[in-house]
C-alpha cells in the first residue's frame, strides 16, 4: 500500500511528522510526502500558482507514484485537499482511496474565511502579504503555535514563508467562489473512489460542521468527525487521526 500525503497553506511537509510516526509499520513503505511548489518546494520557472496548475502538478506527481506502485491512498489537508478535489474531478483513477479534510470548502454556501477574504481583495491582499513578510521569525512561530501548529512545523513555515508569499495570492484568487462550489457540484455527480471526509469540528477555517456532513454525503464519503480538534489535527491528535485512517483503509 502506497500512502501519499499533501499539505496546504501556509505549511510544509513538517506538519505530517507526528502522524507519519503513528502510521509507521515495520516492513511497510514509508508514506510519500508531496510538497506543492512554493510550500516547502521550489517554484518552477513560469509558475503561475493557480488552482489548476496545482491540480495538474498533483496529477503529474501521482502519475509518477502510480507507475511504480499502482493507485495510492491519498491523504490531503487544507489547500492540499483542494488540490486533491481538483484531481478527483478529472483523474479519479490515480487513487485507490482519498481522505481529505476541508470538504466544507465544496459546499455551495461556503465563503472564504476572513484572512482569505483579505487576500482575495486587490491591493489589500498585497498589503497583508507585505505585513506577513515583515514579521520576525519568532513572531511567526508564536503566531502559528498559538493557532495550534506544533513548534517544529511552525519554525519550518517561518523559514519558508518568503517563497510561499509568492504563491498565496494567485492561488486564492484562482479559487474565489463560485469556483469551489462548482467543483463540489462536479464531484457530487462523479463516480469517485472510496473517500473519507475528515472533520475536525473546531477548525475555524471551513465553516459550520454541518457542511462537512452534507458534503460527505454528497460525495459518497465516510464522515469522520474529530470532536474539538482544530485545523492542525494531524499534530494535535496524531494517534487518533492514524486510527481513523487505518480503520478506513482496512474497511475500504
Amino acid at each position: 500500500m502506497s500512502i501519499v500525503l499533501v499539505h496546504g497553506n501556509p505549511e510544509t511537509d513538517a506538519i505530517w511528522g507526528d502522524l507519519v510516526g503513528e502510521l509507521a509499520d515495520p516492513g511497510a513503505t514509508d508514506p510519500i510526502l508531496l510538497s506543492p511548489p512554493g510550500f516547502g518546494a521550489p517554484i518552477p520557472e513560469g509558475w503561475g500558482a493557480t488552482r489548476v496548475e496545482y491540480r495538474d502538478w498533483l496529477i503529474a506527481r501521482l502519475e509518477d507514484v502510480v507507475t511504480g506502485s499502482g493507485p495510492v491512498d491519498l491523504v490531503a489537508h487544507d489547500w492540499g485537499a483542494a488540490h486533491a478535489f481538483g484531481m478527483l474531478a478529472v483523474r479519479p483513477g490515480l487513487v485507490r482511496s482519498w481522505a481529505c479534510d476541508c470538504t466544507g470548502l465544496l459546499h455551495p454556501d461556503y465563503d472564504w474565511h476572513d484572512l482569505a477574504q483579505l487576500w482575495l481583495t486587490p491591493e489589500v491582499g498585497e498589503q497583508v502579504i507585505d505585513g506577513m513578510r515583515a514579521m520576525s521569525r519568532d513572531d511567526w512561530i508564536a503566531q502559528m503555535v498559538g493557532q495550534g501548529m506544533a513548534e517544529p512545523a511552525a519554525a519550518d513555515v517561518a523559514d519558508s514563508f518568503e517563497v510561499m508569499a509568492e504563491c498565496i495570492l494567485p492561488l486564492y484568487r484562482s479559487g474565489a467562489q463560485p469556483v469551489m462550489a462548482e467543483l463540489g457540484a462536479a464531484l457530487a455527480a462523479a463516480d469517485l473512489p472510496p473517500g473519507l471526509a475528515l472533520d475536525p469540528t473546531a477548525d475555524p477555517f471551513v465553516g459550520p460542521a454541518v457542511r462537512a456532513v452534507n458534503m460527505a454525503d454528497r460525495l459518497g464519503a465516510r464522515h469522520a468527525p474529530m470532536d474539538g480538534a482544530g485545523h492542525w489535527w494531524m499534530m494535535e491528535r496524531p494517534a487518533e487521526a492514524a486510527g481513523i485512517l487505518v480503520d478506513f483503509w482496512a474497511g475500504r
